[in-house]
């Protein structure tokens, strides 16, 4: 039997992170591309009535391909590195999907995506020869919300097909961009220009809803409006966001009359908000263990050191929630031995929010900015300008880790590092890639 080459691996993209195409017309057209100025919101909207499908009909939407600037980098240096030879390739595949979906219905398709993966990799002689069709497995790695769909898809399915996990940056708690996001149609969500466009489109977004945060410590109100703490209480909702989803559905919604297509959208808010909430009440309850997969098999990188928006102030206005974003809720306490370290994160998900209940803090490995090497500063120059979030999977030295968590090699050359988790010292640091070189938060 030959020795056995490293599990085939899936990439799973974060949140607007895939091309979406409408294969109704021929030729088939681009609706939703990351970097096109000219996003068809009206197409990509979602049916009040059915949430599966657009508003717009006829069409036949489709993921397309992921986000090249953010994953091409990452994929083929998997590529490479996994594989012994040319001729011997580790398969890497990247995982387009409908980002707007429920998350539930992302894990199906993420189910049928391994088995394929599998099928196919069977097919590869090296891999036969290997014996891999005894037990077949394979890596997954998740960016941002990706990582939610893999932690969901372990609770669900278990871990009887995968071999190691990594999650980069990924919200396992929220984030809260995502209340920045539905409120104002901007966030650090990925594409970052205003639109009221782009807002109305949100609202109607089942995905976003699934990244709301879920620690009450960072939802600031005073006691005495009375609201609700949990985010995903439509109490807590401001009303102009609730307004205009009920306006949404009175002109696309079906039903004969005006009233009819108003308490469809009078449910709406409610029906995403309580999906989100159980969705992410599954995650909560994962207990690897018991899954079939150790700690030490899951990697789970935390970005730190950028000024990210660790805490939501809502106010009263008339006895109705307000979202107020202000620059004082954006933080980087990171470096500083003086403050609370915790206040930090990737400038788009609050350290508090990368946590996962099914890890331990000692666990978690923290990259910065400044993780970026000497031939990155392009990438270093776009994570200080357009966000650290969306182009961590670019970093070279998390491509470096990556390999050694799949393949169990060596640092022979020193080249892969992390920093603990605030108030967790060096000693006690276990991540899953050991032994693993520790820095200082400044270094």
């Amino acid at each position: 039997m030959s020795r056995q080459p490293p599990s085939p691996v899936i990439v799973v993209p974060g949140v607007t992170a895939t091309y979406l195409r409408d294969h109704y017309p021929l030729p088939p057209e681009t609706i939703w591309g990351v970097l096109d100025p000219t996003k068809r919101f009206e197409r990509a909207q979602m049916h009040p009535s059915d949430l599966r499908y657009e508003a717009a009909q006829p069409a036949d939407v489709r993921a397309d391909q992921i986000y090249e600037i953010a994953y091409s980098e990452l994929i083929e240096e998997l590529r490479f590195n996994l594989s012994s030879s040319p001729d011997e390739p580790t398969p890497v595949y990247p995982f387009a999907y409908d980002w707007r979906h429920p998350l539930a219905m992302t894990e199906e398709r993420l189910a049928a995506f391994i088995d394929d993966v599998i099928g196919r990799t069977k097919l590869l002689r090296h891999y036969d020869e290997a014996g891999y069709a005894e037990a077949p497995k394979v890596n997954l790695v998740g960016h941002s919300m990706g990582g939610l769909v893999i932690a969901g898809y372990l609770e669900r399915y278990g871990a009887a097909k995968l071999d190691r996990v990594a999650s980069l940056a990924s919200p396992f708690r929220g984030s809260f961009e995502s209340m920045v996001k539905i409120a104002t149609g901007t966030a650090n969500l990925g594409v970052r220009a205003p639109s009221s466009r782009e807002r109305e489109a949100a609202r109607v977004t089942p995905s976003i809803y699934h990244l709301f945060p879920d620690f009450e410590t960072g939802v600031r109100t005073d006691p005495e409006d009375g609201f609700p703490r949990s985010t995903f209480d439509p109490d807590l909702i401001q009303p102009s966001i609730e307004d205009s989803v009920v306006a949404y559905a009175e002109r696309f919604a079906l039903g004969r009359t005006k009233k009819e297509r108003t308490a469809t959208g009078k449910k709406l808010l409610p029906l995403m908000l309580k999906e989100a909430e159980r969705h992410r009440k599954r995650i909560a309850k994962l207990d690897l263990q018991k899954q079939g997969l150790s700690a030490d098999r899951w990697l789970c990188v935390v970005g730190v050191g950028a000024k990210t928006r660790v805490r939501m102030t809502i106010e009263s206005d008339r006895g109705r929630p307000v979202f107020r974003l202000t620059s004082d809720d954006l933080v980087d306490d990171w470096a500083d031995e003086t403050r609370d370290r915790t206040k930090t994160g990737d400038g788009t998900v609050h350290f508090e929010g990368a946590q996962p209940g099914f890890l331990r803090l000692e666990n978690l490995v923290c990259v910065s900015p400044d993780d970026f090497g000497i031939w990155e500063l392009q990438d270093r120059a776009v994570a200080r300008l357009a966000g650290f979030h969306g182009i961590l999977p670019n970093m070279n030295m998390l491509h470096r880790l990556l390999v050694r968590h799949f393949t169990g090699a060596d640092d022979r050359r020193g080249n892969t590092w992390g920093r603990p988790a605030p108030g967790v010292s060096k000693a006690d640091w276990r991540p899953a890639v050991a032994p693993l070189k520790a820095l200082e938060p400044d270094e």
